[in-house]
């Protein structure tokens, strides 16, 4: 089939798939009036990879197939594979205003993970269903995402341990036959899953032997019979209290996923009983995605720092020495987390013969970022000042009796219109939202979970330099 067009792939997704939103079943998740939205968003990928001016990013020329094929399902070599992979994921992102297109990005690394486990095991069956898999993820262009996150019921309790009550608050497999495997169970906030072509299903945890029907990993079609998912309501358009711009909107959404006996043939079949692998495959998935992580978080830290500095100067205060102060700060927050996520790239490690960003840099990228992510929010919100919440709203600017009182009464800096003042509180209120905090701290793993790779991974390091130290006080 080749690349697919945007409305290719907006034209696959009306197939019959179980999807309810805001207690409604969808018919057509594609042509609804507000998950649409979510639908172009996604879309960005197909329009990336279709216009010249992005096609060194967004395609690799496939030499076994003799086509161009999307980047994402190219198996990475080698530092340069990485840093371009980077730079297409940021520039996605940054013309998603912010948001991730999701089409192949997630899906992709949880491809790598399998392939990195399926070589890692030596086993052949399992090496030559995901190689064939890739082929045809090259050859269709699907939309993939990645379901990782079980809903895991008690957390304190493995998915096997007694006190679980519920047996099926992760995905497992309930019966094996010839043909392959039935699973139960659901998957949380699975970003993108509503408008996605097929799932890929790794574990989300280490295991037990106990828990070896729990360590299942195959990839499913968005349609395929059994399969329900309940998408998170999103705001989908700018409020009528808002300042209209024309610029489109663009948002993702979130599914919980329910398998309700869901069959799985074997050939898409990628782990099935083999628990000692399943941590293998979280942490390669972790790694590469925690890259990803980090930059989709660099367009949005551009922003921060650029609305900043717009409403410090429209609020007079940019040359105050404490705001350069606060500015300094968000512009060393921004040039570090885009120098980690480089470096990650650039000095990278072979798992499984792929090669994939540097464990322990792409973990300190994703920390940095999400730990001081609120010491951000808080500088621009210090830096708007209290009419970020208190201003009067576009229905109150637009009004005959009110327009000129605001315009007057709410100046800040001479030359700046109010209405860029007002405007620009708007952006902030969106960008800076409550709901974006969460994502910031869980998306990609938890800070805590950064935190345990670090120290892990850095076990090396650590002891290498307690020799320097003892060398340097000649302890034998």
């Amino acid at each position: 089939m080749g690349l697919m067009s945007p409305e290719q792939y907006k034209d696959s997704l009306n197939d019959g798939r179980v999807l309810y939103y805001k207690g409604e079943k969808i018919e057509d998740v594609a042509q609804h009036s507000e998950l649409s939205v979510c639908v172009e968003s996604m879309a960005v990928d197909y329009h990336m990879a279709h216009d010249p001016k992005y096609k060194d990013l967004a395609l690799v020329y496939d030499e076994k197939l003799g086509e161009d094929i999307s980047r994402y399902f190219h198996v990475p070599r080698d530092g340069e594979d990485l840093v371009k992979m980077l730079d297409l994921i940021i520039e996605a992102t940054r013309l998603g205003d912010g948001y991730i297109p999701l089409a192949h990005d997630i899906g992709a690394d949880a491809l790598n993970a399998i392939s990195i486990t399926a070589a890692t095991m030596g086993n052949q069956d399992y090496i030559d269903r995901i190689e064939n898999y890739r082929t045809f993820l090259k050859k269709e262009d699907l939309a993939v995402v990645a379901a990782v996150t079980c809903a895991k019921g008690d957390r304190l309790l493995r998915p096997s341990d007694a006190g679980q009550d519920n047996p099926d608050t992760y995905v497992r497999v309930v019966e094996k036959n010839e043909k392959g495997i039935i699973v139960r169970g659901a998957k949380a906030h699975i970003s993108g899953a509503a408008y996605a072509n097929e799932f890929f299903v790794i574990p989300c945890r280490a295991m037990t032997e106990a828990d070896a029907d729990y360590a299942v990993a195959f990839a499913i079609q968005a349609n395929a019979k059994g399969i329900k998912q309940v998408a998170r309501p999103v705001k989908t358009k700018i409020g009528p209290l808002e300042f209209p711009i024309e610029r489109p909107v663009r948002v993702i959404t979130d599914s919980l996923i329910i398998f309700d006996d869901v069959f799985v043939p074997w050939d898409r079949v990628f782990l099935c009983g083999e628990w000692q692998h399943a941590a293998m495959m979280v942490y390669n998935f972790a790694v590469m995605h925690r890259r990803t992580g980090s930059a989709y978080r660099i367009p949005l830290t551009e922003q921060f720092v650029g609305a900043a500095q717009a409403i410090a100067e429209y609020n007079g205060v940019d040359k105050v020495p404490h705001v350069r102060e606060k500015m300094t700060d968000l512009v060393i927050y921004l040039e570090t987390l885009k120098a980690l996520a480089r470096a990650a790239c650039l000095d990278p490690v072979v798992h499984g013969g792929i090669t994939v960003p540097n464990p322990v840099t792409t973990n300190i990228a994703k920390y940095h970022f999400a730990h001081n992510y609120h010491d951000v929010v808080k500088i621009i919100q210090d830096l708007a000042g209290g009419l970020l919440v208190t201003a009067p709203t576009y229905k109150d600017y637009q009004h005959p009796d009110l327009k000129e009182d605001i315009e007057k009464y709410l100046v800040g800096k001479a030359g700046i219109p109010t209405e860029h003042r007002l405007r620009m509180f708007d952006l902030i209120r969106r960008i800076t939202r409550s709901e974006l905090e969460a994502i910031v701290l869980h998306g990609e793993g938890s800070m805590q979970a950064e935190r345990m790779t670090i120290y892990a991974e850095a076990r090396k390091v650590i002891k290498e330099c307690k020799k320097i130290a003892e060398d340097l006080a000649e302890i034998k």
